[in-house]
């Protein structure tokens, strides 16, 4: 089965990439928009997950790979959230700025809705990233 390709965004004062690398692994959890939330229930082991640094610095920081199936949270049935694996910093990091300024994904998600924290991740961005990464598996 081919991976599916997603973004999550963390405010990186709460929870940053650094943070992630250092722990390696974590629960991707507090999601509480219906939309985000039928995002990470589309997850699945294996898929790519570009990780995202909201507020001031608004950039694609790093990737992860999703290790669980979406698990229901115990404490509220609405709300899922999956396990990630850390695989590496994006450097130089992708500001929204570049992003945007590209004009190619003005459709997507993260451009037409500024808040929303999770997401799929269409293909030709997946292709957009491959090229401006060669050497990263994606």
């Amino acid at each position: 089965m081919k991976s599916q390709y997603f973004l999550a965004k963390t405010d990186p004062e709460t929870y940053s990439v650094q943070q992630f690398s250092a722990e390696g692994e974590t629960e991707w959890d507090g999601v509480r928009n219906p939309q985000a939330l039928r995002a990470i229930r589309q997850m699945h082991p294996a898929d790519v997950v570009f990780v995202y640094h909201s507020m001031k610095e608004a950039a694609i920081v790093g990737l992860a790979e999703v290790l669980s199936e979406p698990m229901q949270d115990a404490k509220d049935s609405k709300l899922w959230s999956v396990r990630l694996k850390f695989r590496t910093l994006l450097e130089p990091a992708v500001p929204l700025k570049e992003i945007k300024q590209s004009g190619l994904f003005d459709d997507w998600a993260l451009v037409r809705q500024s808040r929303l924290s999770t997401m799929t991740a269409p293909d030709d961005f997946v292709q957009w990233m491959r090229k401006k990464f060669p050497a990263i598996k994606l």
